[in-house]
């Protein structure tokens, strides 16, 4: 990863940036000429390149998701080109976002290639307006949304249940949270029949695993519990995709429980004062030789029995027993994050993650303001009680799919019973992975949720 630290002596030899603020002229290592023309144009941004390096110039009087693309365009000129860059501002809020576009575009996932391409840019100074904190939290930004992103990106031909679950132990050793691992035995003892029952299909065992940060300073009295969906791979199951390519990037499908890892990741590395028990259930689902079948019945670790009618509705099956276990540890809250459902994709696109539950409006609030100041947007959907008839069945407690409307809401329906403590369903489907470049999210996997949340914990319990 591009190493961050704080400038020390400029270097007229470097290449720099340049963020300008309105009325400025006089700026060391600029000619005056030079930034009273950018000033008086109509451009936010520009460059020129020298012998010893590029310089660019941005307008500080944008709107900080502005700056962060940016960053990203920047990290387009100069990664192949030079070894550092020198970010020069006095303005705080612009130079943090500029580092943490220019961070995030840096990352690239070439651990398949026999020969990987090597790039040139190594470190990035900043002006000691950024403080010590800020540029250690931008380092711990980028190793968990990095860390999401491979995560994501990885196939299942490297990445079963087992191994994501591994992967989440070495995050715990690093970070100082405690990794606990069920395998199956113990997850048969539950009684966990969701999971169970999409795992049938397997050859590999699944796995449930329960991360939990608590430090000594922590202001919450309950736990904040985070669930994520841990389908390491998706076929469908019996109910078997379709759709031509629809199989392609199914190994994205544990997005949900690695965003959840890395944000106690993040929040342990950050040393929030935050208790957060996370809990991931892993599995693949395949349609093997004793693959549970629609029409079968099945009993949930709660009791609750569930008619399949889809074994491709898989990531409820294996939530629902993961939201029921959270009761044992009596929580504030209860957050989930999954790739659960093509109509949230078809609702909104890419470009936000649907939200909704029966939690106080207060939380819902602050989602939504810091979505839009970290540019991670959320929707949040209706949860009225009249969209559970979706999930009546004739001949068990539940069906795990609704009619041919509004499925992300009845999905959402559906894990809310399982959920005794106020609930908040994220349905990351359509941000999680994106099939072409999007300037600093990149394509394949984008670790979508991690800054939310973590930002989201740090300013309701900070």
């Amino acid at each position: 990863m591009v190493k961050i630290t704080h400038i020390t002596e400029a270097s007229s030899s470097a290449s720099h940036v340049y963020i300008i603020e309105k009325n400025t002229v006089d700026i060391a290592g600029l000619d005056t000429s030079v930034v009273s023309a950018f000033l008086s144009s109509d451009k936010k941004f520009d460059y020129f390149k020298q012998p010893e390096g590029f310089v660019f110039l941005v307008k500080a009087d944008q709107k900080t998701e502005e700056i962060r693309v940016l960053g990203n365009t920047i990290e387009g000129h100069i990664s192949d080109a030079v070894e550092s860059i020198q970010l020069h501002s006095t303005n705080n809020e612009a130079l943090y976002a500029l580092t943490e576009g220019l961070l995030l575009s840096s990352y690239r996932f070439t651990k398949h290639f026999s020969k990987p391409k090597s790039y040139k840019l190594e470190e990035i100074y900043v002006d000691a307006h950024l403080t010590t904190e800020q540029i250690q939290e931008l380092v711990s930004m980028a190793k968990s949304v990095f860390w999401t992103r491979d995560m994501v990106n990885t196939p299942v031909s490297h990445l079963n249940a087992e191994q994501l679950a591994e992967a989440i132990s070495h995050l715990g050793d690093e970070a100082g949270f405690q990794v606990t691992v069920l395998g199956k035995t113990q997850i048969e003892s539950l009684k966990m029949g969701g999971l169970l029952a999409v795992n049938k299909g397997s050859i590999d065992p699944p796995t449930f695993t329960i991360a939990e940060y608590k430090p000594s300073n922590a202001v919450n009295k309950k736990p904040i519990v985070l669930v994520g969906k841990g389908v390491v791979y998706d076929t469908g199951g019996l109910s078997l995709k379709p759709t031509p390519g629809s199989m392609d990037t199914m190994k994205g499908d544990m997005a949900g429980g690695a965003t959840m890892a890395a944000v106690i990741y993040f929040a342990a590395m950050q040393k929030l004062p935050v208790h957060i028990v996370g809990l991931i259930p892993a599995t693949d689902n395949r349609p093997g030789g004793n693959a549970y079948t629609p029409g079968d019945v099945i009993t949930m670790f709660d009791g609750t029995t569930i008619e399949v009618l889809n074994t491709d509705a898989e990531g409820r099956m294996i939530l629902a027993d993961a939201l029921a276990y959270s009761a044992k540890f009596d929580p504030e809250i209860v957050i989930d994050a999954a790739t659960l459902t093509g109509a949230a994709l078809r609702a909104i696109g890419t470009e936000a993650t649907i939200i909704m539950g029966n939690a106080d409006d207060a939380y819902f609030q602050d989602l939504e303001k810091i979505g839009f100041d970290v540019h991670e947007r959320v929707v949040r959907f209706p949860f009225w009680d009249d969209y559970k008839t979706h999930m009546k069945s004739k001949i068990a407690d539940m069906k795990n799919i609704g009619g041919p409307n509004a499925g992300m809401i009845s999905a959402g329906k559906f894990l809310e019973h399982f959920v005794k403590a106020p609930y908040i369903h994220m349905d990351i489907a359509g941000p999680a992975w994106l099939d072409s470049k999007e300037n600093y999210k990149g394509d394949g996997g984008t670790g979508a949720g991690v800054r939310l949340l973590y930002q989201f914990l740090k300013n309701r319990y900070k």
